[in-house]
């Protein structure tokens, strides 16, 4: 069995959670941290002050909050691989909201050796530089929905025929107009690994990926090879939040 831990920092910072008693929206939960003898209370999608912070990503969300996303959709990728054939070896991957590199690691694992990583935070490229040098071949700061024509290019260069985007879509974080773009970079017959949250693929959702995937699939542009719901990880009031996760084909552009 491969390996699938996620490494992490040594270090451990002193942090807390709200009471379990009180339950917040995924987009709205925070805790707070030591830091030189004051507390400070940051919010779990302020990412670049997270990444800026050595270990507290991986302590917080994989420690603490049992993160299980990239080794699930890893697990995942390469038994649709296996069924269909194909090395992981051949892919030629798209980390897109790369953060600090957990999925990259997860990818490498897997036998990717080829995987580029994309972020619109320059604090994220800076951490996965810090915390796993080398998972990578290149870490590109760029905002996938106003790409200039030599960032087109440059992309394009790569020739990707995979594209993973884990954890990542629904909270404006990654809007459906930066996936479009990133999905459409890929090879058809690429594999695409993504996740959301289950709430984002029902009828009252309005960040747009209902829509985008439910129209993606119906006209044959995402081929889907498996759909799981499992658990991504905690909520600070202890229950479980559940997310979908995809993976599948790209036959055309979206």
């Amino acid at each position: 069995m491969r390996p699938n831990s996620i490494s992490t920092d040594l270090r451990h910072h002193r942090i807390a959670l709200p009471e379990p008693s009180q339950s917040y929206d995924q987009d709205a939960e925070w805790f707070v941290i030591e830091l030189d003898r004051k507390w400070h209370e940051i919010r779990f999608h302020n990412y670049a002050e997270i990444y800026s912070i050595p270990g507290l990503y991986e302590q917080l969300f994989y420690n603490v909050l049992q993160c299980d996303s990239p080794r699930f959709m890893c697990d995942f990728l390469h038994a649709e691989l296996d069924r269909a054939g194909v090395e992981p070896g051949e892919l030629r991957a798209l980390d897109l909201g790369a953060g600090n590199g957990i999925m990259g690691e997860q990818l490498r694992k897997l036998g990717v050796a080829f995987v580029v990583g994309a972020d619109i935070l320059p604090e994220a490229a800076r951490a996965a530089g810090r915390d796993r040098p080398g998972t990578y071949r290149d870490y590109h700061v760029l905002d996938m929905t106003a790409l200039t024509a030599d960032q087109r290019a440059m992309l394009g260069e790569y020739r990707f025929n995979a594209l993973s985007c884990i954890a990542a879509l629904g909270f404006g974080d990654i809007p459906p107009a930066c996936f479009r773009t990133a999905f459409n970079l890929v090879a058809d017959g690429g594999w695409v690994a993504l996740t959301i949250k289950e709430g984002f693929l029902t009828d009252s959702d309005t960040s747009g990926f209902a829509g985008l995937l439910r129209d993606a699939i119906k006209d044959g542009s995402f081929e889907v090879a498996g759909s799981r719901v499992y658990r991504h990880r905690l909520a600070t009031s202890g229950g479980p939040l559940h997310y979908t996760g995809m993976i599948g084909r790209k036959r055309a552009d979206l």
